[in-house]
């Protein structure tokens, strides 16, 4: 889909320039400085395809804080140990993927279990 932008119709006035609406989207972020917000939900949204089907069934991807911190919260105290162990192979396969160095470390969290009075 392309829409128009009178700024690129070489001066003249009216819907000439089309201009792809991909870039005009990319545009309004970065104006709004929600570009980067919105990178951080991409890697989030990346999270179980990076890490495999085993490790995505007992990890949850919750945020990215703004110093690059990922929190990923992690159903066993065994697997949070061995995911710390893993974590620097993480960190460089979603920065790989993403083509860029945002994540800089994984804090991992225990997933509290729906019990009784809790929510599920």
């Amino acid at each position: 889909m392309t829409y128009y932008d009178d700024s690129r119709a070489g001066g003249r006035s009216g819907r000439n320039a089309p201009r792809p609406i991909a870039e005009m989207l990319a545009e309004a972020l970065r104006e709004s400085g929600l570009d980067d917000d919105v990178h951080r939900a991409q890697v989030l949204e990346l999270w179980p395809r990076l890490v495999g089907t085993q490790i995505a069934k007992v990890t949850q991807a919750r945020l990215i804080a703004e110093d690059g911190t990922m929190v990923v919260g992690v159903k066993t105290h065994a697997w949070m140990q061995e995911l710390a162990m893993m974590e620097r192979s993480l960190v460089a396969k979603l920065n790989a993927a993403t083509g860029d160095t945002g994540v800089k470390k994984i804090r991992w969290e225990l997933l509290q279990e729906p019990g009784p009075g809790r929510a599920p």
